[in-house]
């Protein structure tokens, strides 16, 4: 018998409306999982691990059970009194901790905020909310969301993957696409900057969507880069990741970043099929360019056969069904997209962490200080780890008056030439006339934890294949593809124009159906058994 914490959220909402099931029910399902795969949740003073720390997921850092009971009550005593609680009623789902939450503790995965309780509730946690939704926690993350294997926060033990727990769940969203992997809530509310949704939605075997820039707001997200981060969800499928957004999107008079661009129903062509779409494949996705700093020169390096073999296998089902395939899609700039991340990020980065000193809210130093630099110094020197201190070292030095100009406004105009590419591919009037884009989502399936952690160039090169869309401001999706050899999940991405996440769900969806019958749609993570 199915678990109802192993549903869709699409299957449990419903059946929670129509009296097959209750929200408490659902809810007891997730905590029972939660209880069996989980472990214990991530500590500032966490101790030694132990063999059976090794063998869990550690997703969480807060469970916020007695919030969470009280919401799914309110939900059974709606549905009782004859009330729609809302299209996600009673469905669990999680928040990366870098999203405010009223009354709980919102730490961005740091010592700096590790005893700040927040005052109120980042919008899309409270349109989860309004929609029926339950929170079941706040789930673990990089440090601030610098990173891409989340072995950077400061609450430990950090997650491992739910496939196998010696491999990273990649960041930032991590927490969130380990939940969901594991049963531990059919949703997750994840942030974008690089990639941090779809690396490790792609590294978990799950589908991770990172909207249009401004498509969901981001008044009580914990910003990391203000140009650049996008939150979306995190499901177990196309038609929940839509769903989800359907419930997040739209304008929001607290953050000027909001787009007013009408929100369609993104569930209502989403079983339409790909009849007719023009979908793109670029060389320029299929290699890892990178700089060696040995040989000063860039570098290529093809992508593992598993996972070409995977995006060529679902251009094919893509065809059969319908689509037109359109190949050798020039993306010149795509090898660029890192470098400037590199710098734009940390620019910004270091422009949000100043608020951060010990005075206002957050951790400051129990040292002695004589004045009030020197408490700056000590709070920020404990409180931030090595990624935020990195950051900010960067941010400061390419921002510098005499370095402006040879760093961050190049790499400004390097943003604009990545969305030039994409402009000119997805023109309706121009030579590809693309709708989406076919990509895979990372170079490699998930790695062994600590094998790259401690080199930031060679982590941040994990992002190469998703950091444009965040330059460009465009939608991407992940999915999953398949297995590779040692049966970890392959993520396929499809990269569309702005406000296309509607053709994205169609395309992925029709991937979904035309894969539906494939051996490796029955395997299951081994945490599950």
């Amino acid at each position: 018998m199915t678990e109802l914490c192993d549903l869709s959220a699409a299957e449990l909402a419903a059946r929670i409306r129509n009296g097959e099931a209750r929200a408490v029910d659902a809810l007891d399902s997730a905590l029972a999982r939660v209880a069996a795969v989980d472990g214990r949740p991530g500590t500032l003073d966490p101790g030694d691990l132990t063999a059976d720390d090794q063998a869990k997921v550690h997703a969480f850092i807060t469970l916020t059970v007695e919030r969470a009971r009280a919401q799914a009550e309110a939900v059974d005593k709606k549905l009782a009194q004859g009330e729609i609680p809302g299209p996600l009623a009673g469905v669990p789902f999680t928040v990366k901790d870098i999203f405010v939450v009223e009354g709980t503790p919102s730490t961005a995965s740091s010592r700096m905020l590790a005893n700040f309780v927040a005052p109120y509730t980042a919008t899309p946690v409270a349109r989860m909310e309004a929609a029926g939704a339950v929170m079941l926690g706040k789930v673990n993350l990089d440090e601030f969301t610098y990173g891409s294997s989340n072995e950077s926060s400061a609450f430990q033990p950090h997650p491992r993957n739910p496939w196998d727990t010696s491999r990273v769940v990649g960041g930032s969203s991590g927490g969130s696409a380990a939940a969901v992997a594991a049963g531990e809530g059919a949703l997750s509310l994840g942030t974008d900057t690089a990639g941090s949704i779809r690396q490790p939605a792609a590294f978990c075997g799950v589908v991770g969507v990172k909207p249009t820039y401004g498509r969901v707001s981001r008044y009580g997200l914990i910003a990391f880069g203000s140009s650049l981060d996008c939150p979306g969800p995190l499901a177990r499928d196309v038609t929940d990741a839509a769903l989800m957004l359907n419930a997040i999107a739209g304008p929001d008079a607290r953050d000027a970043t909001a787009v007013t661009v009408p929100v369609p129903d993104y569930t209502a062509g989403i079983e339409d099929g790909v009849k007719g779409l023009r979908i793109g494949l670029s060389p320029d996705f299929f290699k890892l360019t990178y700089y060696n700093h040995e040989s000063s020169e860039m570098e290529e390096r093809p992508l593992p056969d598993d996972i070409l073999a995977a995006v060529m296998q679902a251009a094919d089902k893509l065809s059969d069904a319908g689509a037109r395939i359109v190949e050798n899609v020039p993306m010149p700039h795509t090898r660029y997209g890192i470098p400037a991340y590199f710098v734009i990020s940390r620019v910004e980065a270091a422009s949000n962490l100043h608020r951060f000193d010990g005075v206002k809210y957050g951790y400051r130093t129990a040292d002695k200080v004589d004045d009030l630099r020197a408490m700056y110094r000590k709070t920020r020197g404990e409180a931030f780890g090595p990624q935020p201190k990195l950051r900010i070292l960067m941010g400061m030095y390419v921002s510098a008056a005499q370095y402006s100009e040879q760093y961050y406004q190049q790499a400004l105009k390097v943003r604009s030439l990545i969305r030039g590419d994409f402009d000119s591919v997805f023109d309706a009037s121009g030579e590809h006339k693309l709708d989406a884009l076919l990509t895979p989502t990372t170079p490699t399936t998930a790695f062994p934890i600590g094998d790259v952690y401690g080199d930031s160039v060679l982590m941040q090169y994990a992002d190469q294949l998703t950091v444009t869309a965040d330059h460009a401001g465009i939608p991407g999706l992940s999915l999953p593809g398949g297995l590779d050899a040692g049966g970890l999940p392959i993520g396929i991405q499809l990269l569309g124009p702005d406000f296309s996440e509607a053709s994205l769900f169609r395309i992925a969806r029709t991937y979904e159906r035309e894969t539906e019958t494939a051996a490796w749609r029955s395997a299951r993570p081994k945490v599950l058994g």
